[in-house]
């Protein structure tokens, strides 16, 4: 594979209007994807893109139409799910009293609804609890196990619980069973079973589960075992809508078991058979069949707004709900938290954007912490500094004294190993997570000196080594080229996520008009000198310059690159460019 840094730089964009250098398919890609064209007759446009997903020829056809029954791994595969399973059995079988205890991000509140979902179809009720994020934080706490364990006799921790010791030990009289995804610690709760693709004596192999897909793979087990015994099964394939919805919110990568898994579930949700999604989608107004980027910008955040500035179990219930007047009414809540939770996050960006820009955006890591910051947002403003700075990026709100933070990290660098050691020497109260995203607490006099054991831990993975991230681009087009079937077809090889992105294309030379939406989008138009033309969409281009560099007027002309999709409206479907960056021609 040739570094791309010795790529010469696509039509010549050496700085684009972002910033970027832009770089295309390397000669070895183009000469493989011209071959799979040929190979195939797939048109060269989807070849690249297959190309860049290591798909050979031969593997092409089953690429486009995953089967989940060919991906999908043997649940016995991981540790502890056979306890766990004969332990759920057993509570059903004598009619034991089961409380779910959930992390307050989709993940958890979906996992969560999983559960409720599928025992409510097996006739058994269940104890919903979902920590208070200010309150509690994050994680089973003595407290709360002590009181659940009084009054149930199971208690199941989804998306939580595998670094939770003194919690789960303070669960006396109830057995509790961990299902979760969060990197384990050197040695486990005193629960009955934790099922987590990432502990320490795990493989790894399924480390890229959702916690959602963990408590999936729980109930195919247990349905396997049932159906031995000659019972009635609740329909988990139907579920999957669920799990699709928490894999994407989670960023988990979109390939392998995960990309099958959001596949189906997309498909399941087209179906509008559960309450809560359609409430949400409709109070969100999607108008058109669920994608990735619906999952992931338009129902993903709302849900999350009951955790991050509201009540911390909205998202479950109404993803559990059944009733149709209930789930309305709660995603109404969720919506009108969600703009307040929009309004919260403005606040503490911009001031963490400046301090961590005057700390310099070059350092292997990138920060702030501020005092007051909501906690509910900092992770998402830590998200927003790393697309800013292409650096791994840490914002803490700070409050009596402890700060508790969030993390999101760039590929190739191990966040949550970093954040777990941190915790391991003392420099942390508390912390851990995954590759991509971390928690962490700990004291404000602290702060400074952990934050540069974090950097220094991270540049020796290689974080800070490159500049802005290069725009990596699949290819040329002409306007003309870019049909309605073109675009499905690409479409097959999604859905596009976390390490498996969107193919974008370029459109060289070409003259646009424009027109500015509210604050900061743009709407534009775009086309050769052959005749077609292409509309386009670039949101947020006001808080870059990107828009005004589009909107300047004149007669100039321009290079543009961004993804193609499908918008519909009215009942007339059409192509459409998601702007991401452009250039002068």
């Amino acid at each position: 594979m040739i570094p791309a840094q010795t790529l010469p730089a696509f039509l010549g964009v050496e700085r684009s209007a972002t910033g970027r250098r832009w770089i295309g398919p390397s000669p070895e890609a183009d000469r493989l994807a011209e071959g799979m064209a040929q190979a195939t007759r797939l048109p060269l446009p989807l070849c690249r893109t297959l190309v860049a997903r290591g798909v050979a020829p031969g593997e092409a056809e089953r690429f486009l139409a995953p089967q989940l029954r060919d991906l999908l791994p043997d649940p016995l595969s991981l540790r502890d799910m056979g306890p766990a399973a004969d332990r759920l059995i057993a509570a059903l079988d004598r009619r034991q009293r089961i409380a779910v205890f959930g992390d307050y991000d989709v993940d958890g509140g979906a996992s969560s609804a999983l559960l409720l979902v599928w025992l409510r179809a097996m006739g058994h009720a269940a104890t919903l609890y979902i920590p208070d994020r200010i309150d509690e934080g994050y994680g089973p706490n003595a407290p709360a196990m002590a009181a659940l364990a009084r009054d149930h006799d199971l208690i199941l921790t989804v998306d939580c619980g595998t670094l939770s010791h003194e919690a789960i030990a303070a669960a006396q009289g109830a057995d509790v069973v961990v299902l979760d995804h969060h990197l384990g610690g050197a040695t486990l709760p005193p629960a009955l079973a934790v099922v987590n693709p990432n502990r320490q004596d795990e493989d790894g192999s399924l480390g890229h589960l959702c916690a959602a897909s963990v408590v999936f793979l729980l109930l195919v087990e247990v349905n396997r075992r049932l159906r031995g015994r000659g019972g009635a099964v609740p329909d988990l394939m139907g579920m999957l809508d669920l799990v699709a919805l928490a894999t994407v919110a989670d960023v988990a990568p979109l390939v392998g078991v995960n990309r099958a898994l959001v596949r189906q579930g997309l498909a399941v949700m087209a179906r509008r058979d559960r309450p809560g999604l359609v409430a949400l989608a409709d109070v969100a107004r999607m108008d058109q069949a669920p994608n990735a980027y619906a999952l992931g910008f338009l129902l993903g955040p709302r849900i999350n707004a009951g955790g991050r500035v509201g009540r911390a179990d909205l998202g479950a219930r109404l993803l559990a709900t059944d009733d149709p007047a209930e789930a309305r009414s709660l995603a109404d809540r969720l919506d009108a938290l969600n703009t307040e939770r929009r309004e919260v996050e403005a606040r503490v960006r911009d001031v963490a954007l400046a301090q961590a820009e005057a700390r310099g955006f070059d350092a292997p890591l990138v920060w702030a912490a501020g005092a007051g910051w909501h906690p509910g947002v900092v992770g998402i403003v830590a998200a927003r500094l790393k697309e800013a700075a292409n650096r791994p990026a840490v914002v803490i709100g700070v409050e009596g004294g402890i700060g508790k933070g969030s993390a999101r990290s760039v590929g190739g660098v191990d966040l949550g190993a970093a954040v777990a050691q941190l915790a391991a020497e003392g420099l942390l109260i508390k912390g851990g997570g995954h590759r991509m995203a971390a928690g962490l607490t700990v004291q404000e006099d602290r702060i400074g000196a952990a934050m540069a054991r974090l950097s220094d831990l991270l540049a020796r993975q290689g974080a800070g080594a490159g500049g802005p991230a290069d725009l990596r681009l699949d290819g040329l087009l002409a306007p003309q080229a870019a049909t309605q079937a073109l675009v499905e077809q690409i479409e097959a090889a999604g859905p596009f996520g976390a390490l498996a992105p969107a193919p974008r294309f370029a459109f060289a030379d070409q003259r646009i008009t424009t027109r500015r939406i509210g604050e900061s989008h743009l709407r534009l138009s775009f086309g050769d000198d052959v005749g077609a033309r292409i509309e386009g969409v670039a949101f947020g281009a006001f808080d870059s310059p990107l828009g005004p560099l589009l909107d300047s007027g004149g007669a100039t002309r321009f290079h543009l690159a961004g993804r193609l999709e499908l918008n519909t409206w009215n009942g007339r479907t059409k192509v459409q460019m998601r702007l991401e960056d452009a250039a002068r021609a």
